[in-house]
């Protein structure tokens, strides 16, 4: 399902894929998700912004500088809502840079929900006419805090089933036509942390890695690396990650990994 969007959105594009690791992921807890039972008919819904993007904690407080009122500030939150941060530390915040108390707690009422989990879609390509992959498991990390969340796949099980979102791309140029096979696998993960994070994707042989700190340093060296910045709320919150796996150039009965890009969106 594309992410067709009706008015202008805020993209937060991905960094660009690092060699190496950028960052050590935190050694305590970690917590494993095998992305191959992923529904995928869970994929978002396609979401119709409205005409006007909710408001944000620094509008409101420049609109009361500019001496709107109360009234009608209060309508504007209600109509449009307000993608603030309405705990206890925001709320504080809106009150020192003194905004009325009808206008807080307008905000209060109508900020949008904190973000619990993101929507991630994975996008695996397959090009050419091979049997299996040449190492078997994908992997992408993401840190949380003081959790590592591991997201797993067996590649060769992913290709044995059938999904209701699978499809054929076309991939074609003026000399060479190429059909795609992609596996479409939609999910929500769970992140208790806002702010920057990191995300490491890499293809292994290792069927039981739980820790980036865990991969060869061949592996670290072809791991794809991107960061994010997840808000503390937004109307949506969507990953996606496409992974090409391509024939190899020897073993023509196998895939190899090839490279992932990787983009966030969020309103």
């Amino acid at each position: 399902m594309a992410l067709l969007m009706k008015t202008p959105f805020v993209l937060c594009a991905a960094l660009l894929a690092l060699q190496v690791l950028a960052a050590p992921f935190p050694a305590g807890k970690v917590e494993t998700i095998n992305i191959v039972q992923w529904n995928s008919q869970d994929l978002p819904k396609i979401y119709e912004r409205s005409s006007q993007l909710p408001l944000t904690d620094k509008e409101v407080m420049e609109l009361v500088r500019a001496e709107f009122s109360s009234p009608m500030l209060v309508k504007m939150i209600e109509e449009r809502r307000c993608a603030c941060d309405a705990s206890a530390e925001g709320l504080i915040r809106l009150k020192k840079a003194k905004v009325p108390e009808e206008i807080i707690q307008a905000v209060s009422l109508h900020a949008l929900k904190p973000n619990r989990a993101l929507h991630f879609l994975v996008n695996v390509d397959f090009s050419g006419d091979s049997r299996e992959a040449r190492k078997a498991y994908l992997y992408f990390f993401i840190e949380d805090g003081e959790l590592t969340r591991v997201f797993r796949a067996d590649i060769n099980e992913l290709l044995g089933r059938q999904f209701l979102n699978e499809e054929e791309v076309d991939r074609s140029d003026l000399m060479i036509t190429r059909k795609v096979r992609r596996i479409r696998l939609g999910g929500l993960v769970p992140l208790k942390t806002y702010g920057s994070k990191q995300v490491l994707v890499v293809s292994s042989a290792n069927p039981s890695l739980t820790h980036p700190e865990q991969l060869s340093e061949k592996e670290k060296k072809e791991a794809k690396s991107y960061s994010l910045d997840y808000p503390r709320t937004s109307l949506q919150s969507v990953c996606q990650l496409t992974i090409l796996y391509r024939q190899d150039a020897v073993l023509a009965h196998q895939w190899r990994f090839m490279d992932s890009r990787f983009q966030c969106e969020w309103n």
